[in-house]
């Protein structure tokens, strides 16, 4: 009888380790916001993703380079030991295809509203590919840097119906206000080999997208042989914001994948 109880016992034990293992074998998401927002664009996809049990990191994008905004983030891959999906907003697409190189534990890579270079593309080439991008007359004068170059801001009375025109005004407002700029470089940088070659990726973006034309965001999901891509109907560059539950479940998708 004692016996019975202790492999009893021993086999309660076991199942509460296995759940305990299945709880924190979901990957890390690692959230990375592209030019004109920040970290905490991503918000509401982090309420929803928290909720449902994913470790989350939202990385503040320093939007200086592609290289060394690639090299940053990939730090970051490097400081976690669990399996990590990668998240790219706009230009953080270029980001997240660079910093996914060379790291066994990013099993995947979703692209949302995001650039998706291929080595020798730009952002700027990319969005001038097809027409539909009205980013341009937006930008206000360009701020010089004392060690050179300029950083590029949007017009904060043209943020809204830009960037973000299927957010409330005044959500939109504190948007333009608090927007991160991201230098000229970065921009017209040329990528090197995208990790969506041998990464799995996904992909979500909404038609009315003022930034990135649409045909050229399907354009990229196409060629990277894209697991699954959702096109969010009346949505604005900032699909996360907007429908940040649709977003959150293409990253569950992407993170269930095997």
């Amino acid at each position: 009888m004692k016996t019975l109880l202790v492999a009893l016992a021993l086999a309660a034990g076991s199942l509460v380790a296995a759940n305990a293992s299945a709880q924190v074998a979901k990957p890390t998401v690692i959230l990375v916001h592209g030019a004109f927002a920040d970290a905490t664009s991503w918000n509401r996809v982090i309420e929803i993703l928290k909720k449902d049990g994913y470790p989350v990191v939202a990385v503040a994008n320093p939007l200086r380079g592609v290289a060394s905004d690639g090299q940053y983030v990939s730090d970051v891959v490097a400081s976690v030991t669990t399996p990590v999906v990668l998240v790219g907003h706009s230009y953080g697409g270029s980001v997240i295809s660079t910093a996914a190189r060379g790291h066994g534990n990013v099993q995947a890579l979703v692209f949302v509203a995001a650039f998706a270079p291929e080595a020798g593309e730009t952002a700027a080439g990319l969005s001038g590919k097809f027409p539909g991008s009205t980013l341009g007359p937006t930008l206000a004068p360009p701020v010089k840097l004392t060690g050179g170059g300029a950083d590029l801001y949007i017009q904060q009375d043209k943020f809204h119906a830009q960037f973000a025109a299927d957010v409330p005004a005044a959500e939109a407002a504190l948007m333009a206000a608090t927007q991160r700029p991201i230098t000229e470089a970065a921009l017209n940088e040329k990528a090197g080999t995208p990790a969506w070659t041998s990464v799995p990726s996904w992909f979500i973006y909404g038609d009315k997208d003022k930034n990135i034309p649409p045909q050229s965001l399907g354009f990229m999901a196409k060629r990277a042989g894209s697991k699954q891509t959702e096109v969010v109907a009346g949505a604005s560059h900032v699909v996360m914001v907007s429908h940040a539950a649709a977003v959150a479940k293409m990253i569950e998708r992407a993170a269930a994948a095997r």
